[in-house]
């Protein structure tokens, strides 16, 4: 990706990334300083210490981009994979795999996990944090179970709320534009000797996408409100507390798509919406020993509820004990049966085995003496997950040259459904980590690190990270990683007991007004987990005259154990037979070019080979992003992004987004009006076929009084 001619300073870029020694002679003298990222190691870190590939969205580039989404945030982010199921599911994985099941990366609000253990996925629509909260986000772009457990497999992203310190007065702020796009924030900051609070109310509306691969008009829209508390509290001069509650309700439309098995039998048509409400709270002492050594102990409570019930209408013979017996025995001979019912009322059952075909005979009497009489009925598909975590921290320094970052985590994970597990289902973790870091000398950063976990439904396991870092100076490092990383089956891959109990049937079905439908899905119960093997190779520099930050990674992922399977009811066999490779290069520079522009350019290709062609949808060849920004004085500022990947499941995407924004004093309060055009530059859909638009652009503004 070119970024044009380079300024007459060109000159003494090209000698500091290609002069070692013209970078020594200041070495370690400059006292400017560094930024600093926690997310790698759980150690606070400059960037030129990470063990691996970090990128920080800080708050200037979230305000800048005027995204909605945290989902559309992460398209700063070199590598990965972002796009939609629907309106209202992004799908967002780093380097790619199946483009509908996303569920290799920990997302984490202020270090609490969002991802749902129970039916493996993030909702990226509902997660209950307003885009306005939010500092920054860290994203660990690569393997990290040695620091946040199984899930953290492919990378991490961190989600990290403004302290309630920095939120100053009263916010107000609303956004209207196409597209049904009507949002809303409102916060207020109060502040007493020895603490802050911060009480926020959200909202977001929009009606998604605008028509399917037929046509017909898509149900996809989004309804949502969110409420935020977070509280710091100084104990003593060496004790604090951090309390934050959280809560979102709201609804996300779904399309009917139930089709009936049997023919002649007309489809209900009913709405199956989702109503989403989730709740979280978390406490965390800090305890400051001494200057070299720190604990803290947090602990979180969250609940995910989703209920969705939708009406469907099939025939009688649907509830047979003989055809849910036949489907235990043989899905796909019962398949064949069922969608062809009319093909053997007369020479009797398709071939099969001595009792496949007994059970098939009674199936057949049944329908012909008047089982394929239309039934509908109620069918409650809902869910509801808890998470309880406690964790205990140590970061210590042994001495000037060794640090040493420790801990101890519990968590309790429950499921309840009765369709996808028949009835509550619940796993227990235990996990052990630690990471070492070692300045060997003032050029040499040895970094090693270990988490061992232990979980009720799985077992235990291992994984360790070994990284070295030479240090040219402060500023700029090479680093060799390699880390291993696994993926524990989630309860729905691994344990689901899925199946239909439909009630309020109308007629009834055999006498009986409440029936399970013959369609039955069992987990195998025995998968091992995935495994992941990671080297990387990389460059991080940043040169403070220029104000360029620059990050080269090359990278060989490999995973196997892969459990690739779609999870549907319809024989859903898992099974861990599956592996990918990844392999390429990332790129990512952030230039301040002078104090009133900025540039950030990202670019990654991703060579990827699959041994399920599903594990090969949702990685682009090649994606990136390049950013302008710019403060023109006067209260005016603008941001011109543009955002591209050549496929992501077949479909290329390239868009380019402009904010134009003006801030305007008023007494003491502070007004900014801003526009966002979003212009889709090519005319395809967005990861799927049925993710279509009637018009390639779209507009909103908002308006944001402070004071």
């Amino acid at each position: 990706m070119s970024v044009g001619p380079l300024p007459s300073r060109s000159p003494l870029l090209l000698a500091l990334l290609f002069s070692p020694v013209l970078l020594a002679d200041d070495l370690f003298l400059d006292s400017q300083a560094l930024p600093q990222v926690l997310t790698a190691t759980r150690l606070k870190q400059s960037p030129a210490e990470v063990p691996g590939s970090m990128t920080v969205l800080d708050s200037e580039l979230i305000s800048a981009s005027g995204a909605r989404d945290i989902s559309e945030l992460l398209r700063l982010v070199p590598g990965m994979m972002v796009g939609n199921i629907s309106g209202n599911q992004a799908a967002v994985n780093y380097h790619g795999t199946n483009a509908s099941e996303a569920r290799r990366m920990q997302v984490l609000i202020d270090g609490r996990s969002v991802y749902r253990a129970g039916l493996a996925t993030v909702d990226w629509s509902d997660i209950p944090v307003a885009m306005e909260d939010i500092e920054r986000i860290e994203v660990f772009r690569g393997p990290n179970t040695v620091s946040y457990g199984a899930n953290a497999l492919m990378a991490v992203v961190n989600i990290i709320t403004r302290n309630p310190v920095d939120s100053h007065g009263t916010r107000l702020k609303i956004t209207r534009g196409q597209r049904g796009i009507n949002d809303f924030y409102a916060s207020q900051n109060v502040g007493w000797s020895s603490g802050d609070l911060r009480l926020s109310l959200s909202g977001q509306e929009d009606d998604g996408f605008d028509y399917n691969s037929s046509g017909a008009d898509y149900r996809d829209s989004r309804r949502l409100n969110r409420f935020s508390l977070a509280v710091s509290q100084t104990l003593s001069d060496n004790q604090s507390i951090d309390w934050q509650l959280n809560a979102k309700d709201g609804s996300n439309q779904r399309p009917y798509t139930y089709k009936p098995v049997f023919s002649g039998i007309t489809a209900a048509g009913n709405n199956s919406d989702v109503i989403a409400k989730d709740y979280a709270g978390s406490l965390r002492w800090n305890l400051d020993i001494n200057p070299e050594h720190s604990l803290y102990i947090q602990g979180s409570a969250q609940h995910w509820d989703r209920q969705q019930t939708w009406r469907a209408c099939d025939a009688e013979v649907s509830f047979s004990p003989q055809l849910a017996e036949l489907w235990q025995l043989n899905p796909n001979y019962t398949e064949r049966l069922a969608r062809n019912m009319l093909l053997f009322t007369g020479p009797g059952a398709p071939a099969g085995t001595p009792q496949q075909m007994g059970l098939a005979n009674q199936v057949l009497n049944q329908w012909r003496n008047g089982a394929r009489q239309t039934l509908c009925g109620d069918i409650d598909q809902s869910a509801r997950e808890s998470r309880y975590d406690l964790e205990l921290q140590d970061t210590l320094s042994l001495s000037d040259s060794l640090r040493l970052v420790s801990g101890l985590n519990y968590r309790y994970d429950r499921a309840d459904s009765q369709t996808y597990f028949n009835g509550t289902l619940d796993d227990t973790t235990w996990r052990a980590f630690g990471q070492l870091e070692w300045r060997a000398s003032e050029h040499w950063l040895v970094q090693g690190g270990a988490m061992f976990e232990d979980t009720q439904l799985i077992g235990s396991s291992l994984t360790p990270r070994f990284a070295v870092n030479y240090l040219i100076n402060p500023r700029h490092s090479l680093r060799a990683v390699y880390s291993e990383a696994i993926r524990s089956p989630d309860m729905f891959e691994n344990n689901v007991n899925w199946s239909y109990q439909v009630t309020k049937l109308r007629p009834s079905a055999y006498g009986q007004n409440s029936a399970r439908y013959f369609v039955k899905t069992r987990g195998p119960g025995d998968l091992d987990q995935e495994h992941m093997r990671s080297r990387e190779l990389g460059y991080n520099g940043y040169f403070a005259e220029l104000g360029l930050a620059l990050d080269v990674k090359l990278f060989y992922d490999e995973i196997t154990g892969m459990i690739s399977e779609p999870l549907r009811n319809n024989q859903y066999i898992a099974s861990n037979a599956n592996s990918s490779r990844f392999r390429g290069t990332e790129t990512q520079l952030d230039w301040r070019l002078s104090a009133k522009d900025r540039l950030r350019l990202t670019y990654a290709f991703v060579d990827a080979e699959a041994s399920n062609p599903l594990d090969q949808q949702f990685t682009a060849r090649n994606s990136g992003s390049a950013g302008w920004l710019r403060d023109w004085g006067q209260g005016w500022n603008s941001a011109l992004f543009y955002y591209g990947d050549n496929a992501l499941n077949g479909y290329r995407f390239e868009r380019v987004d402009t904010r134009i924004a003006k801030r305007i004093a008023i007494g003491k309060a502070q007004l900014q009006l801003a526009g966002v055009l979003q212009q889709r530059l090519d005319n395809e859909p967005t990861t799927f076929v049925d993710n279509n638009y009637d018009q390639r652009r779209v507009m909103y503004f908002s308006a944001e009084l402070e004071f």
